[in-house]
């Protein structure tokens, strides 16, 4: 089966989670951590900020890692690295996704999440 490396950005605001609702593909609609697949040599610090200018034209700060969720879709196993984040500018524009909510720990389970960031929930639970 094939594998794809992935970093995730879970960016925090206040007491407000960012999360992003994919705008193509198998999944689209579905929602999500902003992040993506890191390029040869890159860290995964270094990959996650590059990630996060080209999907969201913004800066963040790397603060601290989170989990690494494995998961087995029908297709490939996703290994996602995450961080917790925070934003070193105010705005966000949607590269690539086609919408995006600030969630409160009450409302983290009001979008329908890709299965491994599911994972990544209950990790973030722990913490918050």
């Amino acid at each position: 089966m094939k594998e794809i490396e992935v970093v995730a950005a879970i960016i925090r605001k206040e007491d407000h989670i960012f999360a992003t609702q994919r705008g193509y593909g198998e999944w689209q609609d579905w929602w999500e951590f902003p992040g993506g697949k890191m390029e040869a040599g890159e860290t995964r610090e270094a990959a996650l900020q590059r990630e996060i200018r080209e999907e969201l034209s913004a800066e963040i700060s790397v603060d601290e890692f989170l989990c690494t969720v494995e998961h087995d879709y029908p297709n490939f196993r996703l290994r996602m690295h995450c961080f917790l984040c925070s934003l070193q500018t105010e705005g966000l524009h949607l590269n690539e996704h086609e919408a995006a909510k600030w969630l409160s720990r009450d409302e983290l389970d009001c979008v329908k999440w890709l299965p491994a960031d599911l994972k990544v929930l209950e990790e973030l639970r722990k913490r918050l």
